[in-house]
Protein backbone atom coordinates (compact mmCIF):
# COMPACT_ATOMS: atom_id res chain seq x y z
CA UNK A 1 0.00 0.00 0.00
CA UNK A 2 3.14 2.40 1.07
CA UNK A 3 4.85 1.74 -2.26
CA UNK A 4 1.66 2.39 -4.58
CA UNK A 5 1.26 5.92 -2.61
CA UNK A 6 4.73 7.07 -2.99
CA UNK A 7 4.88 5.82 -6.71
CA UNK A 8 1.33 7.97 -7.49
CA UNK A 9 3.11 11.76 -6.60
CA UNK A 10 6.31 10.25 -8.54
CA UNK A 11 4.48 9.88 -11.86
CA UNK A 12 2.32 13.14 -11.01
CA UNK A 13 5.66 15.34 -10.76
CA UNK A 14 6.40 15.58 -14.58
CA UNK A 15 3.09 16.31 -15.12
CA UNK A 16 2.62 19.53 -12.81
CA UNK A 17 6.44 20.56 -13.48
CA UNK A 18 5.34 20.65 -17.17
CA UNK A 19 2.27 23.05 -15.87
CA UNK A 20 3.91 25.67 -13.76
CA UNK A 21 6.97 26.04 -16.04
CA UNK A 22 4.52 26.83 -18.84
CA UNK A 23 3.15 30.21 -17.81
CA UNK A 24 6.65 31.76 -17.32
CA UNK A 25 7.61 31.34 -20.56
CA UNK A 26 4.68 32.87 -22.09
CA UNK A 27 5.11 35.63 -19.26
CA UNK A 28 8.27 36.69 -20.17
CA UNK A 29 7.09 36.51 -24.12
CA UNK A 30 4.30 38.88 -23.44
CA UNK A 31 6.85 40.91 -20.81
CA UNK A 32 8.98 41.48 -24.47
CA UNK A 33 6.16 42.57 -26.08
CA UNK A 34 5.32 46.39 -26.05
CA UNK A 35 1.79 47.43 -27.44
CA UNK A 36 2.92 50.96 -27.82
CA UNK A 37 6.09 50.22 -29.81
CA UNK A 38 4.15 49.82 -33.18
CA UNK A 39 3.04 53.21 -32.73
CA UNK A 40 5.72 54.80 -31.74
CA UNK A 41 8.17 53.05 -34.97
CA UNK A 42 4.90 54.88 -37.16
CA UNK A 43 5.31 58.12 -35.22
CA UNK A 44 9.29 58.29 -35.72
CA UNK A 45 8.65 56.42 -39.51
CA UNK A 46 6.31 59.53 -40.48
CA UNK A 47 8.77 62.39 -38.97
CA UNK A 48 11.48 60.92 -41.00
CA UNK A 49 9.96 60.74 -44.10
CA UNK A 50 8.15 64.14 -43.71
CA UNK A 51 12.01 65.43 -43.12
CA UNK A 52 13.06 63.59 -46.24
CA UNK A 53 10.33 65.78 -48.17
CA UNK A 54 11.13 68.56 -47.22
CA UNK A 55 14.76 68.45 -48.17
CA UNK A 56 14.05 66.56 -51.63
CA UNK A 57 11.59 69.76 -51.67
CA UNK A 58 13.96 72.74 -50.90
CA UNK A 59 16.57 71.01 -53.29
CA UNK A 60 13.78 70.54 -56.30
CA UNK A 61 12.76 74.64 -56.23
CA UNK A 62 15.90 75.82 -57.81
CA UNK A 63 15.32 73.42 -60.73
CA UNK A 64 11.57 73.89 -60.79
CA UNK A 65 12.29 77.90 -60.86
CA UNK A 66 14.21 77.24 -64.25
CA UNK A 67 11.96 74.96 -65.46
CA UNK A 68 9.36 77.18 -65.05
CA UNK A 69 11.51 80.29 -66.47
CA UNK A 70 12.22 78.37 -69.98
CA UNK A 71 8.88 78.35 -70.24
CA UNK A 72 8.01 82.19 -69.99
CA UNK A 73 8.66 85.01 -71.81
CA UNK A 74 11.62 87.09 -71.03
CA UNK A 75 9.68 89.82 -69.61
CA UNK A 76 7.84 87.88 -66.94
CA UNK A 77 11.31 86.27 -66.82
CA UNK A 78 13.12 89.38 -65.91
CA UNK A 79 9.75 90.42 -63.21
CA UNK A 80 10.58 87.56 -60.96
CA UNK A 81 7.79 85.71 -61.94
CA UNK A 82 8.66 81.86 -61.04
CA UNK A 83 6.70 80.46 -58.68
CA UNK A 84 2.83 80.48 -60.27
CA UNK A 85 3.07 78.24 -63.78
CA UNK A 86 2.15 80.43 -67.35
CA UNK A 87 -1.03 80.10 -69.11
CA UNK A 88 0.90 79.61 -72.93
CA UNK A 89 4.34 77.56 -72.40
CA UNK A 90 6.74 78.44 -74.44
CA UNK A 91 8.29 75.80 -76.09
CA UNK A 92 9.71 77.23 -78.64
CA UNK A 93 12.54 78.78 -76.53
CA UNK A 94 14.40 75.78 -76.48
CA UNK A 95 15.31 75.59 -80.36
CA UNK A 96 15.52 79.27 -79.92
CA UNK A 97 18.10 78.89 -77.39
CA UNK A 98 20.31 76.00 -79.17
CA UNK A 99 20.34 77.88 -82.66
CA UNK A 100 23.59 80.06 -84.08
CA UNK A 101 22.45 83.20 -83.18
CA UNK A 102 25.19 83.16 -80.46
CA UNK A 103 28.21 80.25 -80.08
CA UNK A 104 27.24 76.72 -82.07
CA UNK A 105 25.84 74.43 -79.80
CA UNK A 106 26.92 71.19 -81.45
CA UNK A 107 30.70 72.03 -81.55
CA UNK A 108 30.28 73.27 -77.69
CA UNK A 109 28.30 69.83 -77.06
CA UNK A 110 30.96 67.39 -78.82
CA UNK A 111 33.69 69.21 -76.83
CA UNK A 112 31.87 68.47 -73.36
CA UNK A 113 31.46 65.26 -74.72
CA UNK A 114 34.84 64.62 -75.58
CA UNK A 115 37.24 66.35 -72.47
CA UNK A 116 34.11 64.33 -69.85
CA UNK A 117 35.01 60.92 -71.29
CA UNK A 118 38.54 61.69 -71.39
CA UNK A 119 38.57 62.84 -67.76
CA UNK A 120 36.38 59.80 -66.80
CA UNK A 121 38.35 57.51 -67.92
CA UNK A 122 41.75 58.84 -66.75
CA UNK A 123 40.33 59.22 -63.07
CA UNK A 124 39.04 55.48 -63.26
CA UNK A 125 42.32 53.87 -65.32
CA UNK A 126 44.96 55.89 -63.08
CA UNK A 127 43.26 56.51 -59.42
CA UNK A 128 42.37 52.34 -59.92
CA UNK A 129 46.13 51.22 -60.08
CA UNK A 130 47.68 53.48 -57.59
CA UNK A 131 44.36 52.00 -55.47
CA UNK A 132 45.90 48.37 -56.08
CA UNK A 133 49.74 49.68 -55.86
CA UNK A 134 49.44 50.89 -51.92
CA UNK A 135 46.23 48.22 -50.82
CA UNK A 136 48.21 45.07 -52.61
CA UNK A 137 51.90 45.42 -52.22
CA UNK A 138 54.11 45.80 -49.22
CA UNK A 139 57.45 48.60 -49.88
CA UNK A 140 58.93 50.43 -47.77
CA UNK A 141 57.45 54.05 -47.19
CA UNK A 142 54.00 53.22 -47.95
CA UNK A 143 52.53 54.15 -45.05
CA UNK A 144 54.17 58.16 -45.82
CA UNK A 145 53.94 58.30 -49.02
CA UNK A 146 49.76 57.52 -49.00
CA UNK A 147 49.59 60.10 -45.83
CA UNK A 148 51.50 62.47 -48.59
CA UNK A 149 49.04 61.76 -51.01
CA UNK A 150 46.22 62.22 -48.71
CA UNK A 151 47.79 65.80 -47.29
CA UNK A 152 47.30 67.14 -51.11
CA UNK A 153 43.70 67.29 -50.63
CA UNK A 154 44.03 70.21 -47.97
CA UNK A 155 45.66 71.96 -50.78
CA UNK A 156 43.22 74.37 -52.39
CA UNK A 157 43.00 74.35 -56.23
CA UNK A 158 43.10 78.15 -56.11
CA UNK A 159 46.68 77.78 -54.81
CA UNK A 160 48.08 75.62 -57.91
CA UNK A 161 45.97 76.96 -60.14
CA UNK A 162 48.89 79.60 -61.76
CA UNK A 163 51.58 77.00 -61.24
CA UNK A 164 49.97 74.80 -63.45
CA UNK A 165 48.85 77.39 -65.43
CA UNK A 166 52.49 78.35 -66.38
CA UNK A 167 53.39 74.61 -66.70
CA UNK A 168 50.72 74.41 -69.15
CA UNK A 169 51.76 77.59 -71.07
CA UNK A 170 55.24 76.53 -71.13
CA UNK A 171 54.53 73.23 -72.36
CA UNK A 172 52.59 75.33 -75.63
CA UNK A 173 49.26 73.24 -74.56
CA UNK A 174 47.02 76.43 -73.51
CA UNK A 175 43.72 76.88 -76.32
CA UNK A 176 43.91 72.97 -76.12
CA UNK A 177 42.54 70.17 -74.27
CA UNK A 178 44.82 68.48 -72.90
CA UNK A 179 45.46 71.33 -69.68
CA UNK A 180 41.53 69.64 -68.95
CA UNK A 181 42.10 65.98 -69.40
CA UNK A 182 45.58 65.40 -68.12
CA UNK A 183 45.68 66.11 -64.30
CA UNK A 184 42.77 63.42 -64.79
CA UNK A 185 45.29 60.62 -66.35
CA UNK A 186 47.42 61.64 -62.30
CA UNK A 187 45.13 60.29 -60.60
CA UNK A 188 43.34 62.12 -57.59
CA UNK A 189 43.66 61.34 -53.91
CA UNK A 190 40.26 61.10 -52.70
CA UNK A 191 39.64 58.44 -55.70
CA UNK A 192 42.59 56.30 -54.94
CA UNK A 193 41.42 56.26 -50.82
CA UNK A 194 38.49 55.13 -52.33
CA UNK A 195 39.96 52.41 -54.36
CA UNK A 196 42.58 51.41 -52.03
CA UNK A 197 39.43 50.72 -49.30
CA UNK A 198 37.88 48.64 -51.45
CA UNK A 199 40.51 46.69 -52.60
CA UNK A 200 42.10 46.46 -49.24
CA UNK A 201 38.78 44.30 -48.41
CA UNK A 202 38.77 41.56 -50.78
CA UNK A 203 40.10 38.47 -49.02
CA UNK A 204 44.19 37.82 -49.81
CA UNK A 205 42.86 34.10 -50.54
CA UNK A 206 41.86 35.08 -53.88
CA UNK A 207 44.74 36.82 -55.01
CA UNK A 208 47.07 34.16 -53.88
CA UNK A 209 44.99 31.54 -55.95
CA UNK A 210 45.21 33.58 -58.99
CA UNK A 211 48.76 33.92 -58.30
CA UNK A 212 49.09 30.02 -58.37
CA UNK A 213 47.54 29.90 -61.67
CA UNK A 214 49.65 32.25 -63.43
CA UNK A 215 48.73 35.16 -63.08
CA UNK A 216 50.91 38.12 -63.13
CA UNK A 217 50.05 41.63 -61.14
CA UNK A 218 48.55 43.56 -63.95
CA UNK A 219 46.39 40.38 -65.16
CA UNK A 220 45.30 40.02 -61.34
CA UNK A 221 44.76 43.81 -61.70
CA UNK A 222 42.69 44.08 -65.13
CA UNK A 223 40.80 40.38 -65.10
CA UNK A 224 40.33 40.03 -61.27
CA UNK A 225 40.61 43.65 -59.35
CA UNK A 226 38.49 45.40 -61.95
CA UNK A 227 35.51 44.00 -62.50
CA UNK A 228 34.82 43.68 -58.59
CA UNK A 229 35.57 47.08 -58.16
CA UNK A 230 31.65 48.13 -60.02
CA UNK A 231 30.61 49.94 -57.27
CA UNK A 232 33.85 52.20 -56.70
CA UNK A 233 34.20 52.24 -60.69
CA UNK A 234 30.70 53.51 -60.90
CA UNK A 235 30.57 56.35 -58.28
CA UNK A 236 34.21 57.51 -59.75
CA UNK A 237 32.66 57.67 -62.84
CA UNK A 238 29.28 60.10 -61.51
CA UNK A 239 31.66 62.22 -59.40
CA UNK A 240 34.40 62.82 -62.14
CA UNK A 241 31.81 63.28 -65.09
CA UNK A 242 29.36 65.95 -63.14
CA UNK A 243 32.72 67.54 -61.87
CA UNK A 244 34.20 67.87 -65.78
CA UNK A 245 30.81 68.20 -67.48
CA UNK A 246 30.28 71.21 -65.69
CA UNK A 247 33.31 72.54 -64.79
CA UNK A 248 33.41 76.53 -65.84
CA UNK A 249 36.66 77.44 -64.57
CA UNK A 250 39.36 74.73 -66.05
CA UNK A 251 37.87 75.86 -70.13
CA UNK A 252 37.97 79.28 -68.71
CA UNK A 253 41.14 79.56 -68.07
CA UNK A 254 42.44 77.32 -71.12
CA UNK A 255 40.43 77.53 -73.62
CA UNK A 256 40.03 81.06 -76.05
CA UNK A 257 39.18 79.99 -79.10
CA UNK A 258 35.58 79.58 -79.83
CA UNK A 259 36.08 76.57 -81.63
CA UNK A 260 37.32 74.71 -78.67
CA UNK A 261 34.63 75.61 -75.84
CA UNK A 262 32.45 73.83 -73.91
CA UNK A 263 28.76 73.88 -72.88
CA UNK A 264 29.73 75.96 -69.67
CA UNK A 265 31.60 78.77 -71.52
CA UNK A 266 28.78 78.64 -74.40
CA UNK A 267 26.17 79.39 -71.47
CA UNK A 268 28.18 82.25 -70.39
CA UNK A 269 27.29 83.47 -73.88
CA UNK A 270 24.30 84.44 -72.95
CA UNK A 271 25.57 87.24 -70.42
CA UNK A 272 25.87 90.50 -72.50
CA UNK A 273 27.13 93.96 -71.85
CA UNK A 274 24.84 94.96 -69.45
CA UNK A 275 23.92 91.73 -67.83
CA UNK A 276 22.09 89.04 -69.02
CA UNK A 277 20.04 88.85 -72.24
CA UNK A 278 17.30 86.82 -73.07
CA UNK A 279 17.04 84.95 -69.30
CA UNK A 280 14.52 82.94 -70.49
CA UNK A 281 16.26 81.09 -73.29
CA UNK A 282 19.03 80.81 -70.37
CA UNK A 283 17.33 79.01 -68.78
CA UNK A 284 16.12 76.25 -71.30
CA UNK A 285 19.78 76.09 -72.48
CA UNK A 286 20.83 75.78 -68.95
CA UNK A 287 17.80 72.98 -68.79
CA UNK A 288 19.69 70.92 -72.19
CA UNK A 289 22.67 71.31 -70.61
CA UNK A 290 21.64 69.82 -66.89
CA UNK A 291 19.43 66.79 -68.17
CA UNK A 292 22.69 64.85 -68.99
CA UNK A 293 23.49 65.05 -65.23
CA UNK A 294 19.81 64.21 -64.08
CA UNK A 295 19.52 60.97 -66.39
CA UNK A 296 22.74 59.74 -65.06
CA UNK A 297 22.18 60.22 -61.25
CA UNK A 298 18.94 58.33 -61.65
CA UNK A 299 19.89 55.58 -64.38
CA UNK A 300 23.37 54.75 -61.54
CA UNK A 301 21.41 55.91 -58.24
CA UNK A 302 21.78 51.69 -57.68
CA UNK A 303 25.85 52.12 -58.06
CA UNK A 304 25.68 55.17 -56.18
CA UNK A 305 24.46 53.55 -53.13
CA UNK A 306 26.00 50.35 -52.98
CA UNK A 307 29.41 52.29 -53.49
CA UNK A 308 28.64 54.60 -50.60
CA UNK A 309 27.87 51.29 -48.86
CA UNK A 310 31.28 49.43 -49.86
CA UNK A 311 33.69 51.92 -49.30
CA UNK A 312 33.42 53.40 -46.11
CA UNK A 313 36.13 53.07 -43.53
CA UNK A 314 36.73 49.34 -42.13
CA UNK A 315 39.02 48.14 -39.95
Amino acid sequence: MNTSADQAPLEAKPASTAVVAAPPRAFARAENVNPRSGIGNRKSDLLVYALLCAGALMFLVPFYFVLNGSLKTDAEVQAGEFISPTNAPMFGNYPKALSKDRWSFQPALANTVVVTTLTVLGQIVSCSLVGFGFARFRFRGRGILFMIMLSTMMLPAQVTMIPVFVLFKTLGMVDSFWPLVIPAWLASPFFVFMFRQFFSQIPEELLEAARIDGCSNWRIYWQLMLPLSGPVIAIVAIYTFLGAWNDFMGPLIYLNSPENRTLSLWLNGFKGQYGITDAHLLMAASVVCMMPCVILFFAAQRYFVESVASTGLKS
